[in-house]
């Protein structure tokens, strides 16, 4: 494989179009435009627009497959890696498998697979995230409260097991004011360098100050599971505006949120807004009814990006694709891609602590996407070879 060095293209960094050429390395890694070595194949890509690969912080899974159902090893990796070489086709190259609230004998047999690696062609697993099982039962959404713990009365080690905790586990989201809480938090940031996020909760504006105090770092699907905000109990979105302000993630589906409070949202801080589908298990496939499962024992129906339960309005999740929630970004916000595509790139590796990925600089892996002015993805590539 030779040196590759796109030209005539529009990098996007830090909310900005910069025109300048991208150069990619043998080994698929970002390196400097020049010198270049005699073989260099230059590519021009006729003035397109190149972004940092999306980066996919909470999905449930897709094409039929869920990170929470197994039944044995090798169907559970086969859907594991259908699911990575699916996801570039929406311009994601890495991203955080989501288990929800669970028994602790699935976690233990769900999370030794969901370790960070790399796959031919596919997005990259990045760790797992773990939604639960330390959430508030009135905020539980869909997610099961015969199976979750107070933080006082559990360990860490015996609900994920100790191997997962070092090896899988890069993200958990917790309900801040359950007892014990504060201090699962510190040993999660400190003791094993896991991020935190608080959501399913219905914590104070100051259980969300201790929390951050503690170590977390972030929320979950802002007001969605969450106390709704009140201009003299601001709760969890309250923390937004302080001096110490989380990252937070919106589901912008037109579903969980309305479009005008994602975009209010965006404006208040588009430095530390992420972007997430929380898509489930339906996505990619067709309309239409499909069974229940353990979590859900009723039939779904599955309808555009919206999954109900048959016969109801009740709402068990969405479909939608991160490269149509960017898209929809700069709709309602009334913004350019380049400034949308922070959202799911720069700013999760800033959360994150990612430092090889995120940002089209030198040294970083060559994972991008090309794409059209109103965000439509034209290719994706991923550590320096297109593989959509």
């Amino acid at each position: 494989m030779s040196t590759i060095q796109l030209t005539n293209c529009r990098q996007c960094k830090n909310g900005k179009l910069v025109s300048t050429p991208l150069t990619i390395s043998p080994g698929g890694m970002i390196i400097p435009n020049s010198p270049l070595p005699p073989d260099t194949v230059q590519v021009d890509v006729k003035n397109a627009i190149i972004s940092p690969g999306f980066i996919e912080l909470q999905i449930n899974g897709a094409l039929g497959f869920h990170f929470a159902h197994f039944t044995d090893q090798e169907s559970y990796e086969g859907g594991v890696k259908t699911l990575a070489q699916y996801l570039p086709g929406t311009g994601v190259t890495g991203f955080y498998p989501t288990v929800p609230t669970v028994a602790k004998e699935v976690f233990h047999a769900v999370l030794p697979f969901l370790q960070p690696n790399d796959g031919p062609d596919a997005a990259a697993v990045l760790g797992a995230h773990v939604e639960g099982p330390f959430l508030a039962p009135s905020k539980k959404g869909a997610h099961n409260d015969a199976h979750m713990h107070i933080p006082a009365d559990s360990s860490l080690e015996e609900v994920y097991g100790k191997p997962n905790l070092v090896q899988s586990i890069r993200l958990v989201t917790l309900a801040p004011e359950l007892p014990g809480a504060l201090d699962l938090i510190k040993i999660l940031a400190s003791t094993y360098g896991i991020r935190v996020s608080m959501g399913h909760s219905a914590a104070t504006f100051e259980d969300g100050l201790k929390a951050l105090e503690a170590g977390a770092n972030m929320l979950t699907h802002l007001f969605n599971a969450m106390t709704a905000p009140h201009h003299r109990a601001p709760g969890l979105t309250g923390l937004m505006a302080g001096p110490d302000q989380p990252y937070f993630s919106l589901i912008a589906d037109n579903i969980h949120l309305h479009p005008r409070v994602v975009a209010m949202t965006y404006r208040s801080a588009p430095d530390h807004c992420i972007l997430i589908t929380d898509s489930i298990e339906l996505s990619g496939l067709s309309d239409g009814v499909y069974p229940g499962h353990a979590q859900i024992p009723f039939n779904q129906v599955k309808a555009g990006n919206k999954v109900t339960i048959e016969g109801t309005d009740t709402l068990i999740g969405t479909c939608i694709g991160l490269d149509e929630c960017v898209r929809n970004l700069m709709k309602w916000a009334g913004i350019k891609v380049e400034e949308a595509v922070k959202c799911v790139t720069e700013n999760v590796a800033d959360a994150m602590g990612l430092d090889d990925r995120g940002r089209l600089d030198v040294g970083k892996r060559a994972d991008f996407v090309i794409l059209k002015e109103n965000g439509t993805i034209k290719e994706t590539w991923v550590l320096g070879k297109r593989v959509v």
